[in-house]
């Protein structure tokens, strides 16, 4: 049984990538109406692509600067866009990868995140990022994923994806597919259950249904296609369960994601990164929503990229940006 947290939240928006749709879906998520009564909101980007986004969406919203640590970040009425103005950039690049605008939008992370360590913040939404403007900035961190658990110095974590009626939670994130195989231990995939559990928790769902795909065809026939689910996979179920967690499998991966459909799972435990994802954004595209489980604070993004192909022309949709606030809202720690 899913119940909704009421408790208000005060979250921050990272305005991800300048030259992509970040700013944009902010805005226009913001001035939607649809944002839940739960929460206040403020913005960390900088000035000139906020002032920019506004003109070009022709959004009638006034802007409220904040620039000092001693001015309060959310007011008991919000009635305009509260923005952290990191004052970082004094140009930026339009739909195009750029080593400032990379540089940029970095920085807007580790803003959030001290703020959340401060406690200042209950959670942050953040716009997507360029990972070819963070690689040739000089930056290691193949995502937000990675940065943030490196920011928090967490070491047990994953994303999860939602979007419809299906949740996923993925063992291995950014690798290549041929590593996968050799990534799938036991370890790794004991960890991803009890994460799974956790996202549940954060759900409020009570009983929850937690099942697991095979990584392979069939999920390994017994052996007949594969042996990682014989030796890692089944083994690390049967800790799970000897642990108290509801969880079952492993399913043939062209099947489990119908249960889901059908509402007969909470959350699907996926092996790699498109196992989860090329399902969830059939179904769901716009209005996916990721979620980063076991850092110490709430974390949420759009499933999508910086779309620097539509970027500032007015036209991409905020779907996806509006889901990602109400799940940040309605997320417990």
């Amino acid at each position: 049984m899913l119940t909704i947290n009421t408790k208000m939240k005060k979250l921050a928006i990272t305005i991800g990538d300048a030259g992509g749709i970040g700013p944009e879906v902010t805005l226009k998520a913001l001035a939607s109406g649809k944002i839940p009564n739960n929460c206040h909101v403020c913005v960390i980007g900088d000035r000139i692509v906020i002032e920019e986004a506004l003109r070009l969406l022709r959004i009638p919203m006034s802007l409220r600067i904040v620039n000092s640590g001693n001015e309060p970040l959310f007011l008991s009425k919000q009635q305009s866009i509260t923005l952290i103005d990191m004052g970082l950039l004094r140009k930026f690049d339009k739909k195009q990868i750029s080593a400032r605008n990379g540089c940029a939008s970095a920085d807007y992370i580790k803003k959030a995140v001290e703020l959340a360590s401060k406690k200042q913040v209950d959670g942050i939404v953040t716009a997507p990022i360029s990972k070819e403007s963070w690689k040739i900035s000089g930056f290691g961190w193949p995502g937000h994923t990675e940065l943030l658990a490196e920011l928090t110095r967490t070491k047990n974590y994953a994303m999860m994806l939602a979007g419809g009626p299906l949740r996923v939670i993925l063992a291995t994130i950014h690798v290549a597919l041929k590593d996968v195989p050799r990534l799938i231990t036991k370890t790794r995939v004991l960890k991803t259950i009890r994460l799974a559990k956790k996202a549940c928790d954060m759900l409020s769902i009570k009983h929850p249904a937690i099942l697991v795909a095979g990584l392979n065809p069939h999920a390994g026939e017994s052996g007949m296609f594969g042996f990682e689910e014989m030796k890692t996979i089944i083994p690390a179920i049967r800790q799970a369960k000897n642990e108290g967690i509801p969880v079952t499998g492993p399913f043939p991966p062209d099947t489990v994601f119908n249960r889901a459909y059908k509402g007969k799972a909470d959350i699907i435990i996926c092996m790699y990164h498109d196992q989860g994802l090329i399902p969830l954004k059939m179904i769901a595209f716009d209005e996916g929503v990721n979620v980063t489980v076991g850092l110490p604070f709430i974390r949420t993004s759009p499933d999508h990229g910086t779309a620097f192909d539509i970027a500032w022309k007015g036209i991409a949709n905020p779907s996806s940006m509006i889901e990602a606030i109400k799940m940040a809202a309605r997320l417990r720690i």
